[in-house]
């Protein structure tokens, strides 16, 4: 009686195993039904599936989203177009001469030239961004004129400032290499022309008026040099000796008022 117990226990035991293991298989041999495709939901469009996008608000002024994206692409484009179409170039190019030919690498640092420099360009350029702000950029925040005539009413001003301090001959270099003819009024030049020509006239002139300020303090060099070296101090670094009668020279003759104004009246001011 036992055994056949024994015997019905693994009868059972067997056969749910063997339905365990055999449904999987017979579920795959079912035939499986076809799905059919459904077309995606087509989103409602108004009027007539016509999508409008109103760049100005309802008085005629510009939209708030609108001011906002062209202040972000005024703020990334900012440093490119202060160096390219302003006088901070040639300012912060004659300030690093300066400093190093006072043989201080240093100092005053990076930041203070360049802060400097900007308020400088400011000064320099308040007239040119004040007739911008007037003509161009007021009358556009007011609705006035639209973007298009606000970006070339803006050009004018800084056109005739670049034209102002542009040598003819770095004009005349850009239009040969550009394959274009000499035009009847340089006024008439493109920007992609003025630009560059006007950042070459600034090196250059950078760096003529760098050249005058090393001159005596090459001299200073010389001097000390010389004496050292007729004294057989030869280990003794002349720069050492130099620096400080470089920055009294250049605290005796007001440098920083003088490079300054040299600066400014470089633009025709002062």
């Amino acid at each position: 009686m036992r055994l056949r117990s024994v015997a019905a226990v693994a009868g059972v035991i067997a056969g749910t195993a063997a339905l365990v293991l055999l449904a999987p298989t017979a579920a795959l041999a079912r035939p499986i039904a076809p799905i059919e495709p459904t077309a995606p939901a087509t989103p409602a469009v108004p009027d007539g599936g016509v999508v409008s996008v109103e760049i100005n608000g309802p008085d005629g002024a510009p939209a708030s989203a609108i001011l906002v994206l062209l202040a972000v692409t005024l703020l990334s484009v900012a440093p490119a177009l202060l160096l390219m179409m302003s006088s901070f170039t040639k300012i912060f190019v004659v300030l690093a001469i300066t400093r190093n030919a006072l043989s201080l690498p240093t100092i005053p640092p990076n930041q203070v030239l360049a802060g400097l420099s900007l308020f400088l360009s400011l000064f320099i350029m308040g007239p040119f961004l004040t007739e911008v702000f007037d003509t161009a950029l007021q009358p556009y925040l007011n609705g006035e004129i639209t973007f298009e005539q606000a970006l070339a009413l803006g050009v004018v001003p800084l056109r005739q400032f670049m034209l102002s301090v542009t040598r003819e001959e770095d004009l005349a270099l850009m239009l040969r290499a550009a394959g274009q003819p000499n035009p009847a009024d340089f006024a008439d030049v493109d920007l992609f022309t003025l630009i560059p020509a006007f950042m070459i006239s600034e090196l250059r002139a950078a760096f003529i008026i760098g050249f005058v300020i090393f001159v005596p303090f090459l001299v200073i060099d010389l001097v000390v040099a010389a004496v050292l070296m007729s004294l057989g101090m030869m280990m003794l670094p002349p720069v050492m000796i130099s620096l400080p009668f470089k920055i009294l020279l250049f605290v005796l003759v007001d440098g920083w008022s003088l490079i300054i104004t040299s600066l400014i009246q470089s633009y025709g001011g002062g």
